[in-house]
């Protein structure tokens, strides 16, 4: 943010008598900058949510009403437009987590969570298309991955420390990763795109994959 020195607004200097502290003055140049880089994530999002999967610098500069050269003036290449585009769709994502009671009966949290992951993984569909596509070749969308594991895992812990409390390291290691592998995309997409199941179809097999895991000695 660049501040206007009160000199050249017209402001009193500091001693000038009946002294006003003007309010900073925010650099209009870069207000507009931000605005053309939301513009070019949301023109991204919106692009793989409408099924364009690997869109082209071209589309997303058009889609968001600027030129070429801004585009690539404000993202330095794709990877520093994948790091931001990815941390919108995870602040989105973020947004659509409500919080669920850890004390509620076993039952209950397994069935509110996976009715929450089937929402969320519904809503990620496109943008894990997307990644399946490039993250080969993109080490942002592999970071992105990365953190978006981490947090399920975080999830999980917390809304089931009491059942994996009673494991031993191992077991918990591993119930931990059956778990994060349950309700994640890799098997959702199974379930939906190779077994041709419904919403609530797939959501009834998570919940016996995460019961089953969580139940068993």
């Amino acid at each position: 943010m660049r501040v206007i020195p009160a000199r050249e607004i017209g402001a009193p200097v500091d001693g000038a008598a009946g002294r006003v502290d003007a309010p900073p003055v925010v650099d209009g140049r870069l207000a507009r900058g931000e605005r053309t880089r939301r513009a070019i994530v949301e023109a991204h999002i919106s692009l793989i949510g409408a099924g364009e999967l690997s869109p082209t610098g071209a589309q997303i500069a058009d889609r968001a009403g600027v030129s070429l050269r801004s585009l690539w003036g404000n993202f330095n290449d794709l990877e520093t437009l994948f790091a931001a585009t990815g941390a919108e769709v995870l602040r989105r994502q973020n947004a659509m987590i409500e919080p669920i009671d850890a004390d509620l009966p076993l039952e209950e949290r397994i069935e509110a969570y996976c009715r929450q992951r089937a929402r969320i993984l519904e809503f990620v569909a496109p943008f894990a298309r997307s990644s399946e596509l490039r993250a080969p070749f993109s080490r942002e969308l592999q970071r992105n991955r990365v953190r978006y594991l981490r947090g399920v895992s975080s999830e999980i812990e917390a809304l089931f420390a009491h059942e994996l409390a009673g494991c031993d390291v191992t077991g918990r290691r591993e119930v931990l990763q059956a778990l994060g592998i349950a309700v994640t995309w890799p098997t959702w997409v199974s379930l939906r795109d190779v077994s041709r199941l419904s919403i609530p179809e797939a959501t009834s097999v998570m919940t016996r994959m995460v019961t089953a895991l969580l139940t068993s000695d």
